[in-house]
């Protein structure tokens, strides 16, 4: 039996409520992907997304074998990490005494948890460098999103196409091209101070590069597009 799984999950909400999808992809001992599902959700918001991509890979992986799950979404980590025992305490009430948002998706994630050792690690999300998992599980749900179709490694589905959000990397010894905006919008970009989401739904990092988009602060690339 293997020691640890590392694994990553990811969702996708194209509008946020919008058509969405999830998936997960568990890598093998030299953390390729080996395995990996994906699924439609109709129309949901991105959390719910990101939600049933936990439940579906904690379903999906055997709970006798320590695992360590690869996310870019701030909120379901908090959610089962950080928010998740006041709520059970408050009788899955928010401290402001409101129902816990997606409370089924969270009790559903709660009971999963229950008596296994699952470590939880943030990634940012649509990095030239970034976690080759988790790009894999964007990929992969991003597509399920916009075909509404299920895909995975036991329906013999091709590995997910490249996702639009993550910017090229320039060739050795050559910057990458500035992208102009138009629309008024700055071309600047800054280094997030704290961390956020975007306004395509995609959270990003503290140290991140950002740039001012029509409705916000968000990745460069969403700016590029809306211009």
């Amino acid at each position: 039996m293997r020691e640890r799984v590392v694994a990553a999950c990811d969702g996708a909400s194209k509008g946020n409520p919008g058509p969405a999808g999830w998936a997960w992809v568990v890598a093998d001992e030299s953390e390729t992907p080996a395995r990996w599902e994906a699924g439609p959700l109709g129309r949901a918001t991105n959390n719910v997304a990101e939600l049933t991509a936990l439940e579906r890979l904690l379903s999906a992986t055997d709970p006798a074998v320590p695992l360590e799950v690869r996310m870019d979404s701030q909120y379901a980590m908090k959610a089962v990490t950080t928010w998740l025992p006041g709520w059970k305490r408050n009788g899955w009430k928010t401290s402001a005494g409101k129902p816990v948002a997606n409370q089924e998706l969270v009790v559903r994630i709660d009971e999963l948890l229950a008596g296994r050792s699952v470590e939880f690690r943030y990634v940012p999300a649509h990095q030239v460098d970034g976690d080759k998992l988790n790009d894999f599980a964007d990929r992969a749900a991003s597509q399920a999103a916009t075909v509404q179709e299920p895909a995975g490694s036991e329906l013999g589905s091709p590995e997910p196409p490249p996702s639009p959000d993550t910017p090229v990397k320039a060739p050795r010894g050559r910057p990458a091209a500035a992208k102009k905006s138009g629309g008024g919008s700055s071309a600047r970009t800054i280094k997030a101070k704290f961390p956020g989401r975007c306004v395509c739904g995609r959270s990003y990092a503290a140290g991140e590069q950002i740039a001012k988009n029509a409705q916000g602060w968000g990745h460069p690339e969403c700016r590029t597009a809306e211009a």
